[in-house]
């Protein structure tokens, strides 16, 4: 297969020319595709086929240099315990007095991503797509019982971070569920118990007047949360109510359940995972408001905001 990465002389050209406040108006225009914490997926007029996650909180080619290779280090990881995982392939360049690394991938069709097919599948057909999803995850947690101490991943396993494979919204998932991970942007690792990836990334897109905050609240939880299994189910299945169907959490709830009570651990209840998501979501609320005043901050005194953040999200 060959290269899907875009030449470093064209992506240094469009990051000239990007309007992070309104990326379709940049002089190579782009379209959103999707907001994380720290990073946003972009498609870029002319390449409609790339999915391009784009990250511009590195202070030094070395930090850069060392993301990537985690990145790669990771994917490998992945596969190994079983996942099957999206082609992507890592650029860096520098812009503006710091380095940008963006990320590429395969642009999977819309409808084929989990959050999307949620609202095309009927309800059983939806616990068949999340009954699999949980499978894939048990893989990674298998993986890491079997390697504790040693080498362990974490992961973030949202219905929005699996695509379909062979979707077709019109016959429903037939008879053999597959699917592939995308996510791969946060490459949670440890090695020797030792965690691999910065955790100071985290505070990079954060305010400077939060980050203390931020560090002392909430960055022990994002870096240890994705290796529970029971936190990264209770997270997918809250993330439900984001995408805008609490209805069906009933429905897949009890699958998710007989998977996770197999491991040994506790069941989940709605009360539970409905409190989650109140914390949650109060929680990145509140950090966008902070980000979104700090972007201000800084156009006001004159100096450039690199990250791109979404408007107002529906919860």
């Amino acid at each position: 297969m060959g290269s899907i990465a875009l030449p470093v002389e064209f992506l240094k050209e469009f990051e000239a020319g990007l309007n992070p406040r309104f990326p379709e108006r940049s002089a190579i225009p782009a379209r959103v595709l999707g907001y994380g914490e720290i990073g946003t997926t972009l498609e870029i007029a002319g390449h409609d086929g790339l999915a391009c996650k784009r990250f511009p909180m590195f202070y030094s080619e070395e930090e850069a240099i060392n993301y990537q290779a985690l990145h790669d280090a990771y994917i490998k990881i992945l596969r190994e315990a079983g996942l099957n995982v999206a082609q992507s392939e890592t650029v860096r360049l520098e812009h503006g007095g710091r380095w940008i690394v963006y990320i590429f991938q395969e642009k999977f069709p819309a409808e084929s991503i989990g959050h999307r097919a949620i609202h095309i599948l009927a309800p059983g057909e939806t616990r068949r797509l999340v009954a699999q999803v949980v499978a894939e995850l048990r893989k990674i947690f298998t993986f890491n019982r079997l390697h504790r101490g040693e080498r362990e991943v974490g992961i973030d396993g949202q219905i929005s971070n699996w695509a379909i494979v062979g979707f077709d919204a019109r016959s429903g998932l037939g008879p053999e569920v597959k699917l592939v991970y995308f996510d791969t942007s946060t490459p949670l690792m440890r090695l020797g118990g030792r965690e691999q990836l910065d955790p100071e990334l985290f505070l990079r897109s954060a305010p400077s007047f939060l980050v203390w905050l931020i560090r002392w609240l909430f960055l022990p939880d994002v870096m240890t949360r994705y290796y529970d299994f029971r936190q990264v189910a209770m997270d997918l299945l809250a993330n439900f109510y984001k995408e805008q169907r609490p209805d069906l959490i009933p429905v897949v709830l009890e699958v998710v359940n007989e998977m996770i009570v197999e491991e040994g651990l506790r069941p989940l209840s709605l009360e539970e995972v409905r409190g989650y998501y109140r914390q949650d979501a109060w929680i990145w609320r509140t950090y966008l408001a902070f980000r979104k005043v700090d972007r201000a901050l800084h156009h006001i005194t004159g100096r450039p905001y690199p990250y791109i953040l979404p408007g107002v999200i529906k919860r």
